[in-house]
């Protein structure tokens, strides 16, 4: 496998829950964790666009951000690995070990740890500097795979989602649900959609983060919503939430994980509680991936 080109499609399942049910609500899950047991979720459609602009322009790598835990590091060093290309991390805190540090250590990514007031000045223009003067082979991405290059890989998932509604005999669709980290990949469902179908975000972050503002960039300010899901902030997860993700889990017959697609499906239920959708509508929710991440909670 050369590239990320080669992954395979990501397939669309049926899925009954409950509170759907109870509704007149159909889902389908468009299961990006499926894609690759390394290279999973909606991170490998966003490294996609960074990888090939590196290669137009002659780099050896690439250089990101992200926590102990990040999805995003951790495909960033397992497609490096795969692939052929150097990768740099830059982590956020103080130096100390966990399942995804070790991994990303196994797959040859570089780590240097930033603390956390040099990990907070990270939104500075001048913050990639003094990083691509140590590593002017390498291409930097921003943290999590978000902006308009990370555009670039998603679009494809509403032709992969679309090429598979007869085998679940649907004819269409109402709209699209899943969480939202950066906002990056829900930009890109709307910018493929062009207004055909509104995309619901879950956002995994607090609303003052700059989900909203960076979305707009991106897509403009038509086409979606984005709901609060972050249950107090980035990384807040309660018993209350991990026993609706197992419940979940068991009705689906797949496994999430609590800071996005647990999260997301929270916001989904309340918003069908609510009848924000018609009986008989049919959703399409996106496993967004991160699955590695259960292990920074003992799942």
């Amino acid at each position: 496998m050369a590239d990320f080109a080669e992954l395979p499609r990501a397939p669309l399942q049926p899925v009954a829950l409950d509170w759907a049910l109870a509704a007149g609500i159909e889902l389908a899950v468009l299961r990006l964790d499926l894609i690759d047991p390394l290279i999973c979720g909606n991170k490998s459609y966003k490294l996609a666009g960074y990888w090939q602009q590196a290669q137009k322009i002659g780099a050896r790598g690439l250089i990101s951000l992200g926590g102990d835990h990040s999805n995003h590091l951790h495909a960033l060093a397992a497609a490096g690995q795969r692939f052929g290309f150097s990768t740099v991390g830059l982590l956020r805190g103080e130096p100390h070990e966990t399942p995804t540090v070790k991994d990303l250590q196994a797959f040859g990514m570089q780590l240097h740890w930033l603390g956390y007031s040099g990990y907070r000045a990270r939104h500075r223009t001048d913050f990639w500097a003094p990083w691509q003067a140590l590593y002017p082979q390498l291409m930097p991405v921003p943290e999590g795979g978000g902006g308009h290059l990370g555009l670039v890989g998603g679009a494809v998932l509403v032709e992969q989602a679309r090429a598979q509604l007869a085998t679940l005999g649907w004819g269409d669709y109402a709209a699209w649900w899943l969480a939202c980290g950066t906002g990056t990949t829900l930009a890109s469902l709307v910018c493929a959609e062009e207004g055909a179908h509104p995309v619901y975000g879950a956002l995994a972050v607090p609303m003052n983060h700059g989900v909203p503002e960076q979305v707009a960039a991106l897509a403009g300010p038509e086409g979606y919503e984005l709901l609060d899901a972050c249950r107090g902030g980035f990384g807040k997860v309660d018993d209350a939430l991990i026993a609706f993700m197992v419940d979940c889990e068991r009705q689906m017959g797949m496994l999430l994980e609590p800071l996005y697609t647990a999260k997301a499906l929270w916001a989904l239920r309340e918003e069908i509680l609510e009848e924000r959708f018609a009986r008989g509508s049919r959703l399409i929710f996106v496993h967004t991936g991160g699955l590695q991440g259960r292990r920074g909670f003992g799942l």
